[in-house]
C-alpha cells in the first residue's frame, strides 16, 4: 500500500516543543539548587511565559495541525477514543488524549509561571509582580507555586512521557520522530501544515512580539 508523507508539525511548533522541554528542565533544576541559581530560574520562567504566549497565538494562525481547532474534541469523541474506537477522520495530529494532555500542560504551565511572578520565598527569590498583591495573596500564590503547582506539572510531564512510551511499545507508534522531522506517514492523502518561509517569518514576528510583551510587563513593574 502506498504511503503519503505529510508535514504535520511545522518548524515553529517543533522548536516551541523542544525549547519548552529545555526550559522545564532548567526550571526544575534551578529550583532544586536554589541560591544564586534562582536568577536563572526566573529567566527560564520568563522564557516559558514567552513560549506560552507564542503557542497560544500560534494555535490560531499556525500550520493546520498546530491549530487548536484541529484537536479540539467533544467529550463524546474522547469517550469513544477511550473505549478503543477510532476518531472520525483519523487525525494525524493529536489524539483526543494527546489533545487533553496538551491543553492541560499549557494551562497549568501558564498558572505555574503566573504564580511564580507573584511569589516570594522571604529569602532571596521575589517575583516581579509580588509588590502588586497583598501579603496574604502573595503567601497563597507562593504556596501553590512551590508546593502544589510544581508537583502537578511534574506529574503531567511524567504522564506525557509515559504516554509516549505506551504508544511506542504497545501501539508501535513513534511520537518523537514526527516532532523532530515534522512529517508523518499516512495511508491516505491528508492536508499538510503550511511550513514555508512565509509561515516561519510570521512565527518569528509572533515570538518577538511575545518576548516584547513579557519584557514590557517586567519593565512596567521594575
Amino acid at each position: 500500500m502506498k504511503s503519503h508523507l505529510v508535514r504535520v508539525w511545522d518548524l515553529p511548533t517543533r522548536l516551541f516543543h523542544w525549547a519548552l522541554v529545555v526550559c522545564i528542565v532548567g526550571l526544575v533544576t534551578t529550583a532544586q539548587i536554589g541560591g544564586n541559581a534562582m536568577e536563572w530560574h526566573f529567566r527560564f520562567g520568563y522564557s516559558v511565559l514567552t513560549l506560552l504566549l507564542f503557542r497560544l497565538l500560534w494555535g490560531f494562525v499556525g500550520g493546520h495541525w498546530s491549530r487548536f481547532s484541529t484537536f479540539l474534541y467533544s467529550p463524546a469523541s474522547l469517550l469513544r477514543y477511550l473505549r478503543g474506537h477510532e476518531v472520525d477522520g483519523q487525525p494525524l495530529g493529536h489524539s483526543p488524549m494527546g489533545a487533553l494532555s496538551v491543553f492541560a500542560i499549557l494551562g497549568l504551565l501558564l498558572l505555574q509561571v503566573g504564580t511564580g511572578l507573584f511569589s516570594d520565598d522571604e529569602i532571596a527569590a521575589v517575583g516581579p509582580l509580588s509588590k502588586l498583591a497583598s501579603g496574604a495573596v502573595v503567601s497563597q500564590l507562593t504556596h501553590y507555586h512551590k508546593d502544589i503547582g510544581k508537583v502537578i506539572v511534574l506529574i503531567l510531564v511524567l504522564l506525557h512521557i509515559g504516554a509516549i512510551a505506551f504508544y511506542r511499545i504497545k501501539r508501535k507508534k513513534d511520537l518523537i520522530r514526527p516532532m523532530l522531522i515534522g512529517d508523518v506517514s499516512s495511508a491516505t492523502p491528508q492536508l499538510a501544515s503550511r511550513d514555508d518561509t512565509g509561515s516561519r517569518a510570521l512565527a518569528a514576528v509572533i515570538l518577538l512580539g511575545s518576548a516584547g510583551v513579557v519584557a514590557a510587563l517586567l519593565k512596567q513593574v521594575a
